[in-house]
């Protein structure tokens, strides 16, 4: 891929708009009435978004052009489906449409090999590895991240195997005002609410200990299972915000619980 090619598909990328959240707004209420201008010119106005994402994408064969047209594709499916009672960006939302669409034409196209259960496998395999480092302060071995995920350790490390450069939940996917968007800021921990890591605390004593915004922040993250991006569009702040606060109030409920 050409990383700095200026024009794609006849689009010069160094001229591309750039809406603010109150034109977003705007576009989008009239985009609701059927106005196919204004839904041009939001297609226009995101898409940075596409270029965002083909770049993670270089290590492909494939044509920056094509990739570009399939991102677009992603973008639009977004505008068409995303539901702005939802109180996320539309950067969110259509982040994971785009990087999908792309990976279905890969697949499709033969540009990646690798089965999509293995990697799903091997996707399991680093959100359950990083969750155990988070929560054990050290990295697990094979046989724990089994055990997490319910999967046999030789399926586990086959798949790992399989593919060529796992992804890190902490890879940047975007970054939109200023707040970085991450992989893992796309994942819901449906799995690991109260009735697992948390059913291991003293939960109504040690979150005593935190203040009203960090227990906000605990409760949603770990008993309602929303992500960080979630959690920032609900109460108003950044996600690096969000990000901080947890963190410091993991420290603050561990030191406790530790005491």
């Amino acid at each position: 891929m050409v990383q700095g090619k200026v024009e794609i598909c006849g689009v010069n990328t160094s001229k591309l708009p750039l809406l603010n959240t109150t034109e977003k707004e705007l576009l989008f209420a009239k985009i609701k009435e059927g106005d196919h201008a204004a839904r041009e010119q939001y297609i226009e106005g995101n898409l940075r978004l596409v270029l965002s994402v083909i770049k993670r994408f270089s290590g492909s064969n494939e044509n920056v052009d094509d990739l570009f047209q399939i991102g677009c594709i992603g973008l639009i499916k977004a505008i068409d489906n995303f539901d702005t009672t939802l109180n996320v960006k539309f950067s969110t939302y259509a982040v994971p449409m785009i990087i999908g669409e792309i990976k279905r034409f890969l697949r499709d196209s033969g540009s990646i090999r690798v089965s999509r259960s293995l990697k799903d496998t091997a996707y399991k395999a680093i959100y359950a590895k990083e969750m155990l480092t988070k929560k054990n302060l050290k990295e697990p071995t094979i046989e724990e991240i089994s055990a997490e995920v319910g999967i046999s350790k030789e399926d586990i490390t086959y798949a790992l195997d399989a593919i060529q450069c796992p992804m890190s939940l902490y890879e940047p996917i975007y970054t939109d005002g200023g707040d970085t968007l991450y992989v893992m800021d796309q994942i819901s921990d449906k799995k690991n609410k109260e009735d697992r890591w948390v059913e291991h605390l003293s939960l109504s004593d040690a979150m005593k200990k935190l203040n009203a915004r960090e227990h906000e922040i605990i409760s949603l993250r770990f008993f309602s299972g929303k992500t960080q991006m979630e959690v920032a569009e609900l109460i108003g702040i950044s996600q690096a915000q969000v990000s901080r606060l947890e963190k410091n109030a993991l420290k603050i409920m561990r030191s406790y619980l530790t005491a």
